[in-house]
Parts: structure tokens; C-alpha cells; sequence
């Protein structure tokens, strides 16, 4: 902890008390209406309704943001932390913020290891709204986590989640991604708070740095302090409730000289129909709701981790639901690895064809019910698993209309026959090799006696270099 807070500190010093201007007016928190369970179910369904999807491939721009939200949460707790040194009053979002930073810094950690570059290309992504070319369910996390003020409730979520799909279903790289990307909006949150958090501390050095000026004036110079005072007019500072609450805090109930700057803060804020006891009451509600929202944060990035994500995907899984009635009942009793590598080869055959996750899981359904009437190859046949992992999966695939991509064909046929392709493959690049160098022989000029020895020293070299490029095709090949 006394390391991180002497990090902290010295980068204030290398940046300056003006590191958070830029975050000034960044972002509103996540902040909407709480909704209860029933309440998220109703806006679940209408977002389902609302959502148009791109079929074009965007830039990764959460990883971004969060290297973004990194660096601003830095900046923010090292401006607190200097605030702390220099015995100032922070706010209650403050000290949560810098209280639990050990664990917010381990939270981005996380979501960058599970966040690598690219990741998100591969989801739906929307086309048009406020999360216009984020992932759809980037979009759900900060739905989720705005309508209940950073908290995360598993009632609520798994009501949202089942709600939408009533309307149109996830795919089954979203459901895995939710964990992500709740970490995500809760990390977003975090950030636009403390961005807010920063703004009112830079308001408040402010009102610090005049009032220390005044009240060391009146100690010394009483008769001065009038041109402090006229200092601090032509400055112009801004009259945001946390500059006014703290001059108030601070001047309120010193000596009767100090009363002339509150008096001239009060003429300020009439202008705008405003009193200082106002001001004070809306800073005390910000500081009040900022709290909550960080706390309620933080500790849903704590219950994020308590909550078993196998168990959401295959209770949100339409995929999971329709292999569950195959005609021999084998499925439910399978362990979740197997069931996990079924719904991988779904949504695989899904990617390759214009059929969703779901329509490819009815199709593997269909075939199980339809060999169980035929009674080919026995029960086996009834299976669903004998279309996603067997002999049968070539039947789906037709069925789906699914093209595979020249890797896999090759992939697929190796398997098949991988003596014919390995000794092949070995017998096809010796003879290119040798061909080529007995061409460039020939072209030399080498007389043609000597050309049965360079064939035979010829065949001996390729074919060494021939197996090992076999040997490390093949490895890419298996894996």
C-alpha cells in the first residue's frame, strides 16, 4: 500500500494538479432508472425490439477504452492521494475509490487477460444507438449495470438475459462474454464516477487554495483582505456546488471578515436563482449518490467472480435447451466438458453456414429423431452427439448448408486417411525438390553421367527437408 501511494504521488508531481482537466465533462455515470426484476424482463424485451445489427466488422474499441479507463482511474486516485497528503477532506466516493484501488487494479488485469485483441470483433455488433459499433452484448452489461446503479443482481440479470432471448436469441459466444463484459461496464462506471470524483476535488483545491489565502490574510492584514477577495472576482471561478460547499465549509463561522467573500458567492449564485445552502444541499445529494454507486460497484466486481458462469450459459443456452430433448436422453446425463464440446461444434457448423446456433441445433435434433425411427447403427444413430462429433456430422453440415473453409477440409480428411496424407504429402514435396534442383543442374551445364548421383544425393537431402516440413504442417494441422 505505501509503495502504490509514493507511485501515485510522484506522478502527481510529474503531472501537475491539472491531470483530471481533461476528463472534466466526461461521461455521465451509468446512472438510470432502478428497475426491479419484472421491470428488467419489460426492458430486456424492448431492447431485443430496438437492436439492428451490423454485419460489418468494426475496430476493437473496448479494449481501448479500457487502457483509457486504466489511466484515468490512476490519475484520479493519484490526485486524491495527493489530496489525502496534503490533510484535505476527501469525499466518501473518494476513500472507496482509493480503498479498494488494489482491487479495481486487479479487475483490469483480469479483464485484459480476458480480453485479448480481437476478441470482440468476433461478436454481433450494433448498428446504429448510443453502442453503435460495440458488441450487442457490451450493450446488455451497460443496460444492466445503469438500471441498477452499478449493482449487479443475479435475479435481475438472468430475467434480462432470458427476456431479450424471448425475442431473439444470443449467440453462444455472447452468453460466455457477459462475465466480461459486466466487468467491463462496471470498470466504465468507475471511471466516469471518479471522473466526476476529480472534478469536484479540482473545485474544491480551488476553493482551498482561496480560503487558505483569506484566512491567512485576515490573520496577518485584515485590512487587505478586500483585495484577495478581488482576486479572486477577477479569476472568475467556477460556481459549481463543490467550489461554493467547500468556500462555505470552510469561511462559514470564522470571523465576521470572512463573511464578505461568502456574501459576494451568494450575490454570484443569485444571478442564476441559487443560494449557497442550495449549493451545499445538491453537493451533499452528488457526494451521497456517487458513494453509491461506487460501492455498489466494487462490489459487484467482487460478486462477479462468486457467481458460477457455467451454470448461467447452459440455463441461457436455446442451444443448450434443444439438445437436451435428444430421443435417447443420453445428453442431460453427460458431464459439462462433453455437453460444452457439443455446443462448440453447433455453434462451429453455425459460423459456416447462414442457419442459426439454434436452427443447427434443431437440424442435429431432427436427425437424432429421425434415426431413432430408422434404427440405423443402433442407438447410436439417436444420439444427437452422432451428428456433432461422429460419423454424422457430415449429414448436418449437408443439411445446413454449411461451407467449410480448405484448413479444415484438409484437417477433416487427414484425420481420415493420415498415412495416405503424411507418406503423400512427404513423396510430393521430395519429388519438387529434386525436380527443381536437377532443372537447375541441367541448366549449369553438369554433364549427364552425373545425373543418377545427383538424383540419389538430390533425393537423400530433400527428403530429410521434406519430413520435417510434413512433421510441422501436420502439428499446425492438429491443433
Amino acid at each position: 500500500m505505501a509503495i502504490r501511494e509514493t507511485w501515485l504521488q510522484w506522478r502527481v508531481r510529474l503531472l501537475g494538479n491539472g491531470l483530471t482537466q481533461k476528463y472534466v465533462g466526461d461521461e455521465p455515470p451509468l446512472r438510470a432508472e432502478l428497475f426491479s426484476a419484472v421491470q428488467m424482463e419489460q426492458h430486456g424485451k424492448s431492447l431485443a425490439t430496438s437492436h439492428q445489427l451490423t454485419p460489418r466488422h468494426g475496430p476493437d474499441q473496448l479494449l481501448v477504452r479500457l487502457n483509457e479507463n486504466e489511466r484515468t482511474l490512476i490519475d484520479v486516485c493519484a490526485l486524491l492521494v495527493a489530496a489525502v497528503t496534503a490533510t484535505r477532506r476527501i469525499a466518501p466516493a473518494g476513500e472507496w475509490l482509493l480503498d479498494n484501488f488494489y482491487l479495481i487494479e486487479e479487475q483490469i488485469r483480469t479483464a485484459k487477460r480476458h480480453l485479448p485483441k480481437g476478441y470482440s470483433r468476433e461478436l454481433p455488433r450494433l448498428l446504429n444507438g448510443p453502442s453503435a459499433g460495440l458488441p450487442r452484448v457490451y450493450d446488455l452489461a451497460l443496460e444492466i449495470i445503469a438500471h441498477g446503479d452499478g449493482r449487479v443482481d443475479p435475479e435481475n440479470l438472468s430475467r434480462f438475459v432470458a427476456a431479450y432471448q424471448t425475442v431473439t436469441p444470443l449467440k453462444l459466444g455472447e452468453l460466455w462474454a457477459i462475465p466480461i463484459m459486466l466487468r467491463l461496464a462496471l470498470i466504465e462506471n468507475l471511471r466516469r464516477v471518479a471522473a466526476r470524483i476529480a472534478a469536484r476535488r479540482t473545485d474544491q483545491n480551488l476553493a482551498d487554495g482561496w480560503a487558505d489565502q483569506m484566512m491567512a490574510m485576515t490573520e496577518s492584514d485584515p485590512k487587505n483582505l478586500i483585495l484577495v477577495i478581488a482576486d479572486m472576482a477577477r479569476s472568475n471561478p467556477p460556481m459549481s456546488s463543490a467550489f461554493v460547499a467547500e468556500m462555505a465549509r470552510r469561511l462559514q463561522g470564522q470571523s465576521s471578515a470572512l463573511a464578505l467573500p461568502l456574501t459576494w458567492i451568494e450575490q454570484r449564485l443569485a444571478e442564476s436563482g441559487l443560494t449557497i445552502e442550495q449549493s451545499v444541499q445538491a453537493e451533499n445529494q452528488q457526494q451521497a449518490a456517487d458513494q453509491v454507486s461506487i460501492s455498489n460497484s466494487i462490489g459487484s466486481l467482487r460478486f462477479l467472480g462468486a457467481i458460477d458462469w457455467r451454470e448461467f450459459v447452459e440455463t441461457m443456452s436455446v442451444v443448450e435447451h434443444i439438445l437436451r430433448d435428444d430421443p435417447v436422453g443420453v445428453y442431460g446425463g453427460m458431464d459439462f466438458a462433453t455437453r460444452d464440446r457439443y455446443r462448440h461444434v453447433v455453434e462451429k457448423v453455425a459460423k459456416n453456414s447462414r442457419l442459426s446456433e439454434g436452427e443447427v441445433a434443431r437440424h442435429a435434433l431432427d436427425l437424432a429423431r429421425e434415426g431413432a425411427a430408422k434404427h440405423d447403427d443402433g442407438e447410436r444413430a439417436a444420439h444427437v452427439g452422432f451428428y456433432l462429433i461422429d460419423r454424422g456430422l457430415v449429414l448436418l453440415e449437408r443439411r445446413a448448408k454449411a461451407c467449410l473453409c480448405t484448413l479444415e477440409s484438409l484437417q477433416r480428411w487427414g484425420r481420415h486417411f493420415p498415412l495416405s496424407l503424411y507418406l503423400g504429402a512427404i513423396a510430393l514435396l521430395t519429388a519438387l525438390f529434386t525436380g527443381s534442383l536437377l532443372t537447375k543442374a541441367q541448366a549449369d551445364g553438369v554433364p549427364g553421367g552425373w545425373l543418377p548421383f545427383l538424383v540419389i544425393l538430390a533425393l537423400l537431402g530433400t527428403s530429410h527437408l521434406a519430413v520435417a516440413l510434413v512433421n510441422w504442417l501436420a502439428t499446425l494441422l492438429a491443433t
